[in-house]
This record gives structure tokens, sequence and C-alpha cells, in this order.
């Protein structure tokens, strides 16, 4: 073998020796690199689960929120309805004393007045009765006096029921005592007589 030979094959043993070790590093690097991979795959598993746990745990945390704020909004509206039935209607009680102050002077302006001085007396009970009825009505305190109206048993009482040609049936022939309503609500009936 001459020397050339010789030279040749030690240059294809060593071309073949860095070859088996680029080989080796290679697969070195293969499995580090499949071993980083499998880490981070792993990883990235991870963190998409936590991700999901988040998203629904913020899907939760929205949905509570929202239906906080519709409670809170239906308790606001609650609250201002009550509060503006309670403005409204607050001086009911004191319509219903008042009203029998209006039964009384009314009463005594049905009695006859036969002398100067029960006559005056009774002009000012009129004026008393006016003012008191005025009074009322500003604070939306309404007189229902249904005669020669359809008796409607929402509004008023019937105390008797009795025969009248003049009227038609079911017809408010007598009033006893008006009814009152306070801004559109009945706090006292009117006690009637009807036609049969």
């Amino acid at each position: 073998m001459s020397e050339k030979d010789v030279k040749n094959q030690e240059a294809i043993k060593a071309a073949e020796e860095a070859v088996e070790q680029a080989e080796e590093i290679a697969a070195e690097i293969e499995g580090e690199l499949v071993e980083e991979l499998t880490g981070d795959a792993a990883r990235i598993d991870e963190l998409e689960k936590a991700l999901e746990e988040a998203e629904a745990k913020a899907a939760d945390n929205m949905d509570l929120a929202l239906r906080t704020k519709a409670e809170a909004e239906n308790i606001r509206r609650r609250s201002e309805n009550e509060v503006a039935s309670a403005r409204k209607f607050a001086i009911e009680k004191f319509a219903n004393e008042m009203l029998a102050v209006v039964d009384s002077l009314e009463q005594g302006l049905a009695q006859k007045a036969e002398h100067e001085e029960s006559i005056a007396m009774k002009e000012g009970m009129e004026l008393t009765l006016k003012m008191t009825l005025a009074t009322l009505e500003k604070f939306g305190i309404e007189q229902l006096n249904p005669l020669e109206e359809i008796f409607d048993p929402q509004l008023h009482e019937a105390m008797t029921m009795v025969p009248s040609p003049d009227h038609e049936s079911n017809t408010v022939i007598d009033v006893f005592q008006k009814g009152y309503s306070l801004n559109g609500r009945l706090i006292r009936p009117a006690r009637v007589v009807v036609a049969q």
C-alpha cells in the first residue's frame, strides 16, 4: 500500500470518527431538545389548564357581579317605590280623623237655622267646611258624592235598597255619608241608599 493509500485510509477513518462524533453530539442534543420540549409541553399544558380555571372563575365572578348588580337595582327601585308610596299615603291616618270633623260640619249644616245667631253660626260653619275641604283637596283627598250615579261596590257601601219608580235600578238615590279617596286610593266608601 502506498503512502497515499494509507493517508487516504487515515483520512477516511478520521472522517468516519468525525461523523460518529457528530452523530453522538447530534443524538445528545436531540435528547436534550426532546427533554426540553417535553418539559415545555408539560408546562404549556399546566398553563393552559390554569388559564381555563382562571377563565371559568372569571366567568363565575362576572355572573355573580351581574346578579348582584341586578339585585341592587331591584332593591333600589323597590325602595324608591316604597318611599314614594309612603309620601303619597302618609297622611291617610290624619285624613281619616279629619273626615269625622267634616262629617260633623255637614251634619250641623243639615240642621235648620231659624234665629239670627244660628244663621250666622251656620254661615261660619259653611266657610269652615269649605276651607277644610279645600285643604284636604290640596293634599290629594277627594270627596266622592255619588248621588244619582250608578252603584259601584268598589266605591260605595249600600246601607239599604229601596224601590223607586223615579230612578233606574242600581242608582244611588241618597247619600248618608260621602266617600273619600287619597291620591286615587279609596280611604272611605260612600254610604248610600240604592234604588231597586
